[in-house]
Formats: C-alpha cells, sequence, structure tokens
C-alpha cells in the first residue's frame, strides 16, 4: 500500500468519525427540542388548571355569599324538595352535618360558656346520658352537631361512664345521694338533692344557667354502662318469672320509667326522646369476646337492653315520650362497627357524625311534622 492510499483511508476515518459527530448532535437536539415542546405543553396545562380552580373557587364563594345574604332561598329549597316547614337557618345546618368536615363551635358556645347568647333559637334540647353524648362535647360531639343542625340551643349534663340506674349498694336516699347518672341528674334539676354534687362537671355549671321549663326535648340516652357493669338487671321482673327484692331505680327500665314519669310530671310541656344502646363489640384485650347480640354478662345482651328501653318508651308514646332505634336505625352495625366505632363502643368522629345525623332526622321530624 502507497502513501497515497493511506492518506485515503486516514481522511475517510476521520469523515466517518465527523458525520457520527454530526449524527450525534442532531439526535441531541431532535430531544431537547421535544422535552422543551413537553415542558411548554405541561405548562400551559398548568396554567389552564389554575384557572380553571380559581373560576371554580369564585363561583363557590359567590354562592357561599349569597346562602348567607338571602337565607330565603333556603327556605325556599326546602319547601320544594321536602314539603318540610322548617326554619331557613335549621335546614342549612342540616346540609352542614352530613357534608362538612369540620363543624361549627356556636352551639358549643351556649353549651359551655355562661355569657348571653341573642342567638334565635328555634329549640332547647337538654342531654343526658354517658359517654357517647359527653366525648368531644366542645366541638364535634354528637350534642353540638345536633345543636347545630337543628338550631338548638343545647344543654349537655352527659357525664362519661355513668349509667341510668342506681347500683343496688349506693346510697339511695337523698340526704346521702351520690350517684351521676341519670337519677342524679334528674333528682338536681328537681332539687331533690344537693347539686354541689356535680361541681368540677359541667352538668353542674348547666344546673345553674339553664331554665329547663323552656326545653323542648329532654334527650335520654343510657344503657351501655348499665350492661357492662354485669350488676343492672334489666327489671326486677327477672326471666325466670320471680321478682327481684331490689328498688325500681336499682334496675335498668325502672330507672328509665322513674325519671320519664318525674319529667314529665315537672315539664308537661316538653318532650322526652329515649335513645336505645347502639351496636357494640367487645374484646378482651385483643380477642374479639362478641358484640351486642351474644355477649351476655349476667343480665342479657345489650340488644335485649335496647329492647327493654324501647318498651319503656312505647308505655308512654301518648305522652310526649318518642323512641330513637339506635340499635338499628343508626347505620351502626357489623358491616360498619370499624368505620363508626373507635374501640368497639366509642364512636369515631365519622361514627358522631352519622349518630347525630340519625338523631337530627328524628328530632326534626317530630319538631317539624308535614302536614
Amino acid at each position: 500500500m502507497n502513501g497515497d492510499q493511506h492518506r485515503r483511508r486516514a481522511k475517510s476515518n476521520i469523515n466517518t468519525v465527523l458525520l457520527a459527530v454530526l449524527v450525534g448532535f442532531c439526535i441531541l437536539a431532535i430531544i431537547e427540542i421535544a422535552y422543551g415542546q413537553a415542558q411548554i405543553r405541561m405548562e400551559k396545562e398548568r396554567l389552564a388548571m389554575e384557572e380553571s380552580n380559581s373560576q371554580a373557587v369564585q363561583e363557590l364563594k359567590e354562592e357561599w355569599d349569597s346562602l348567607n345574604g338571602e337565607p330565603e332561598k333556603i327556605s325556599e329549597s326546602v319547601k320544594e324538595t321536602g314539603g318540610e316547614q322548617r326554619s331557613a337557618v335549621a335546614a342549612e345546618k342540616e346540609k352542614t352535618l352530613r357534608n362538612t368536615e369540620k363543624t361549627s363551635d356556636s352551639a358549643t358556645v351556649s353549651q359551655n360558656s355562661g355569657d348571653q347568647d341573642d342567638r334565635d333559637y328555634d329549640m332547647q334540647i337538654v342531654f343526658m346520658g354517658d359517654s357517647i353524648l359527653d366525648n368531644e362535647r366542645e366541638y364535634a360531639g354528637v350534642a353540638s352537631l345536633i345543636g347545630d343542625a337543628c338550631n338548638a340551643k343545647v344543654y349537655n349534663m352527659a357525664i362519661g361512664g355513668t349509667m341510668a340506674a342506681v347500683p343496688y349498694d349506693e346510697p339511695r336516699s337523698f340526704e346521702g345521694w351520690n350517684s351521676l347518672g341519670l337519677m342524679g341528674v334528674v333528682n338536681a334539676i328537681l332539687g331533690n338533692i344537693d347539686a354541689s354534687l356535680f361541681d368540677g362537671y359541667r352538668a353542674g355549671e348547666i344546673l345553674k344557667e339553664c331554665d329547663f321549663y323552656k326545653t323542648d326535648y329532654f334527650i335520654i340516652e343510657y344503657g351501655i354502662n348499665d350492661f357492662l357493669s354485669a350488676k343492672i338487671p334489666q327489671s326486677k321482673y327477672l326471666s325466670d318469672g320471680t321478682v327481684a327484692d331490689i328498688a325500681d331505680i336499682c334496675t335498668y327500665s325502672g330507672a328509665l320509667e322513674t325519671a320519664t314519669n318525674a319529667l314529665r310530671t315537672h315539664f308537661p310541656d316538653a318532650k322526652i326522646i329515649i335513645v336505645a344502646p347502639h351496636y357494640c363489640q367487645f374484646y378482651d384485650g385483643d380477642k374479639f369476646t362478641g358484640d351486642a347480640y351474644s355477649v351476655n354478662y349476667g343480665y342479657g345482651t345489650l340488644v335485649e337492653f335496647f329492647r327493654v328501653a324501647g318498651y319503656v318508651a312505647d308505655q308512654h308514646r301518648e305522652d310526649n315520650v318518642l323512641f330513637f332505634n339506635a340499635m338499628e336505625d343508626s347505620g351502626i352495625d357489623a358491616y360498619t362497627a370499624d368505620q363508626y366505632l373507635e374501640d368497639g363502643i366509642h364512636l369515631s368522629e365519622e361514627g358522631r357524625r352519622q349518630y347525630a345525623e340519625c338523631l337530627t332526622k328524628r328530632i326534626l321530624a317530630d319538631f317539624y311534622p308535614e302536614e
């Protein structure tokens, strides 16, 4: 091979390398152009989305301002859709209960403060119960949610851990009374016992500030602790046909009956709603032991306690006594327990909203009956 051939081959190799470099630059340019176009497209989409969101927010704001400024539109909507003769405020409150994650604390102000409240309420509700009503009472509790939905002035006298019945081994004379349960609350309202027993509890403050004669509804919610105590009979009339030698107020049904009669006598214009225990599941540590239909601590299952509550209410259905069947009508059951119950017994935040919504419907259906 001569010198000319070497030079031609070297030149050919250089041309090949240059061509490869040129092709590489072309490929990089194409990639950069494609990437830039993608970035431009994404930026346009982002700007379009921001504009859409901004418009949606503005529309919602205008709609909310319109509702706040023109409450008569709410009333008209209620008439068209349900025929219920409720106030515009009550209808909007019920809507808020169903659709929002965070409740207003307006009803909480009235139930937790002694300050004057000049709101125009539709009704007054006094709650008596255990931790189902006492838990989270200041913000997203059952009583405050119902107060918001019903536009009600709420007085929540519930105390966690209490029962309807008075245990047999506790004093039952007014002079030595020490039970904070249903019978204690009722006797304190009527002035039968020293109200200082409730000092340190919200119930003690309410006893001083509430005019109970203005009450539209007394809500009585007890039963789960009576059942769990394993020492409160449903009734003194036992399943074997015998009659237990105990006072009526030492039984679940007897306490409900006694309290109902006392409230009816002293507040004849008020209505009473007896609330049955809701569905529960029970555990021994992490081990599931049964539910409201199967566990029996000696005086029947929790379902039997619910039936007793319904029986007492039914005996007084002509006397302004209503019944809320929380066992079957609250939406809490074996299928929804994980969603609505925290520990098998106490209500989760979602459970409180569900429970409150169902009880609210019971109250409003009575307060605003269809014509």
